[in-house]
């Protein structure tokens, strides 16, 4: 569970800035150069560079050298685990809110009985 945790904090830690979040969805799309990531921004090659290596170091975003060109792909594996953990969290408040509707509906129905 730690190793799960520390993973997840990892992710959500690389996730919370929103240059980061825009080269995942990048990403998505397909693989590509760090050059054409960072043509987007305003923000010099090696200020991006630290916003790729976070992605790296998360697991998110795995790259390759060939020659002069680092080309970035994602790595669904971690995106997965941190979607499954939402997912988990969604169904969770989802039940919460279910079960406090119907107390209130059966609070509703106790008032207009009586």
């Amino acid at each position: 569970m730690a190793n799960y945790s520390k993973s997840l904090d990892s992710a959500f830690h690389a996730l919370a800035d929103p240059t980061r979040r825009a080269v995942i969805a990048r990403l998505i799309q397909g693989p590509a150069a760090v050059k054409e990531l960072a043509e987007p921004f305003d923000i010099g090659l090696p200020s991006f560079m630290k916003h790729i290596k976070v992605l790296e170091d998360s697991g998110l975003i795995g790259s390759k050298k060939v020659g002069r060109v680092r080309t970035c792909r994602i790595q669904p594996k971690q995106l997965t685990a941190a979607e499954t953990w939402l997912a988990k969290q969604r169904a969770l408040w989802e039940r919460r809110t279910d079960r406090l509707a119907d107390y209130v509906e059966n609070q509703l129905a106790k008032e207009t009985k009586t």
